[in-house]
């Protein structure tokens, strides 16, 4: 019988990898570079390396080891093909081809946001629930949606990307997908920068902001210091976000969503400045949804990686 499951999460600088037990127990974690370089052909092989040097540091044999999880940033379709990993340079590549055959494991291969919303289900913020929304609030806004405990990836792989849904007729800058007025471009932490500097140029009320840099952290410390201008950036803020959260909400109808990212580490008062419209837009049968922070932080990725595996 299998006793160790590997979660490794691949991200553009650096793989975090870890070993979990059969429960969930993480009883070791690790980084390595990522080396993208020639179309990040020696990643795949650094991977297995690292695992087979930690396999023998902890006496592990091969048949201990029930399967390799990755979670990736890109696309992934069902049979584990990563359609498009730019910031890894892969394109239309199956690892787990590749893994299986260097460590002769089974290897399975998902999206980064929707593994790290399977960690925090599993070990989470999300535990207890098998329908859940993770909304990862960062550079820009990564969803994953979970239902009766399955990731809903979509035909291409493409489900969950809230982060753009339309939210703004009147945009006129490009979102980094292409299109404008997304979510993303209001509720990131890009996104909370540009709606600050937006307001402190419309208006002449004073602010701590109007001195120093303005940052994600700068305005939400503002707001809890009970800065006025700085509570209005953050009423706004909280107007997109909770818009954009009723819409997956009216779709889905999760128990509970999820929120982690760089901009939860805020706290509760993102939450406080969002659920209010997230009342008034959602349908009256999505209301009851729960709001919870993300408790495993950069480790959710591995997390989810190695749940892919025990299933």
């Amino acid at each position: 019988m299998s006793k160790y499951v590997f979660g490794v999460d691949v991200g553009g600088t650096t793989v975090k990898l870890g070993y979990f037990d059969m429960e969930g127990d993480l009883k070791d974690k690790w980084e390595i570079p990522t080396r993208t370089e020639n179309k990040g052909e020696s990643i795949i092989p650094d991977i297995a390396g690292s695992i087979l040097v930690k396999m023998k540091q902890e006496g592990i044999a091969k048949k201990d080891i029930a399967g390799v999880g990755l979670g990736v940033p890109g696309p992934v379709t069902d049979d584990g093909t990563v359609l498009m990993a730019a910031n890894l340079g892969w394109n239309m590549y199956n690892p787990n081809k590749e893994l299986g055959e260097l460590l002769g494991v089974p290897v399975k291969t998902g999206n980064d946001a929707n593994v790290a919303a399977l960690g925090e289900m599993w070990k989470g913020g999300g535990q207890g629930h098998a329908n859940m929304v993770a909304v990862t609030l960062g550079t820009g806004v990564g969803g994953g949606i979970i239902l009766n405990g399955q990731i809903i990836c979509g035909s291409n792989g493409a489900g969950g990307e809230i982060g753009h849904i339309h939210l703004n007729d009147e945009e006129t800058e490009s979102c980094g997908c292409g299109n404008t007025g997304c979510l993303e471009q209001y509720a990131s932490a890009t996104g909370i920068v540009r709606l600050a500097k937006k307001k402190l140029a419309d208006s002449s009320k004073e602010s701590v902001l109007r001195n120093e840099e303005v940052t994600a952290k700068s305005v939400w410390d503002a707001v809890k210091a009970g800065d006025e201008l700085a509570k209005e950036i953050a009423e706004m803020y909280g107007k997109y976000l909770g818009k954009g959260l009723a819409n997956v909400a009216s779709v889905v109808n999760p128990e509970i969503f999820v929120i982690g990212g760089g901009v939860s580490k805020a706290g509760e008062v993102v939450i406080d400045y969002m659920k209010p419209y997230f009342d008034k837009y959602a349908f009256p049968g999505a209301k009851n949804a729960k709001f919870a922070l993300a408790t495993l932080g950069n480790d959710a990725g591995i997390y989810g990686s190695a749940k892919l595996v025990i299933g």
